[in-house]
């Protein structure tokens, strides 16, 4: 029997069952090119971003993280509460799918899911959790 390199075999297995891949930080999967995997991690905020209003909203803004990288974060207000208090200098706590991209990636899914076919996500920000 061929024996598979242990990257395709880990991503087999997070396509396969997405609650295995909880633990993975963003640094792990921008390193390895993955996209669709379920992050949990934290960061600064460094950049507050306008607000996309075309189709779903979404408050977005940039969080450095303690690899260096920093990553985009996509949080949908239309299906969860908006962080009004968000600063520069913040601390936030994620967790959400990550997507791959040069610049350091993207992180959506911050919310729930209400058709339920989804892992819901979450942010974390002065001891509350926005989802």
């Amino acid at each position: 029997m061929r024996k598979l390199p242990i990257l395709i075999l880990i991503c087999l297995l997070l396509w396969q069952c997405p609650a295995l891949a909880t633990a993975a930080t963003v640094k792990s999967a921008f390193s390895h090119h993955l996209s669709d995997v379920q992050v949990k991690d934290k960061g600064t905020v460094v950049r507050l971003l306008r607000d996309d209003n075309k189709g779903a909203r979404h408050q977005k803004f940039l969080l450095k993280m303690a690899s260096g990288q920093t990553i985009l974060i996509a949080h949908n207000i239309d299906l969860a509460p908006r962080i009004n208090s968000i600063a520069k200098g913040d601390t936030v706590q994620f967790y959400g799918e990550y997507e791959w991209s040069a610049k350091g990636g993207i992180v959506h899914w911050t919310h729930h899911d209400p058709g339920g076919r989804h892992i819901n996500g979450w942010l974390k920000h002065q001891g509350r959790t926005y989802q």
